[in-house]
């Protein structure tokens, strides 16, 4: 089985690398690239993202036909792809941060700055929270109700279909954490710095 994790120059993604390859052993093969023909034929991807929504889509953009390649390996081929923190905002129709810049649409909704409720909570929101399992997710076997994920993010994707929500963690709001539909995979916090649950989710995305 071949994995890839996207590589669009979002920042530094050695952790997700590392973590993937720690998990993976020798069992599967991880590949890190944007090399179009390599993401075509991969069985599974990863889409990280760090920065803001604007800065992550004018990365994957500048790599020509890199967006059509995702849109054709997610919509049409419908093979799994795992999104993590501004990789998972990414799947909404839109964000709001920097300015108003339009996302993928596989999961219809909108990504806009976190309500701090007048300076009482701070931003980003960071470090670890605990997570509400709502639905049960692939992503999740063995995984404990509350366990504690790692966050950095001052915007939340707010999807339109609740249905799609699969954990929240509670900080200014209840603010979506997680979500799964059908082969897309999405988490707001970095299993990749989630210590031995977060490899533990890892773990379960490559057995899929």
């Amino acid at each position: 089985m071949k994995v890839t994790i996207v590589d669009y120059n979002s920042g530094n993604i050695s952790s997700v690398i590392n973590s993937f390859l720690e998990v993976a052993k020798d069992k599967v093969n991880i590949e890190v690239t944007s090399d179009l023909g390599k993401i075509k034929s991969s069985d599974k991807l990863v889409l990280p993202g760090q920065g803001s929504f604007k800065s992550c889509l004018d990365a994957l953009q500048k790599i020509n036909g890199l967006t059509d390649t995702l849109n054709d390996f997610v919509i049409n081929k419908k093979k799994p792809l795992l999104g993590i923190c501004v990789g998972l905002q990414m799947f909404a129709d839109v964000g709001y941060e920097e300015t108003e810049t339009k996302g993928f649409g596989w999961i219809s909704g909108k990504v806009s700055k976190i309500d701090n409720q007048d300076g009482k909570y701070k931003l980003p929101h960071i470090g670890w929270n605990q997570i509400n399992i709502i639905k049960k997710s692939k992503i999740f076997k063995k995984i404990e109700n509350n366990s504690h994920m790692y966050f950095v993010h001052s915007y939340e994707f707010i999807p339109d279909d609740k249905n799609v929500i699969s954990a929240i963690t509670e900080y200014s709001s209840k603010i979506v954490c997680s979500v799964e539909k059908e082969n897309i995979f999405g988490t707001q916090f970095h299993p990749e710095k989630s210590d031995k649950t977060g490899l533990n989710l890892i773990k379960n995305f490559l057995d899929l």
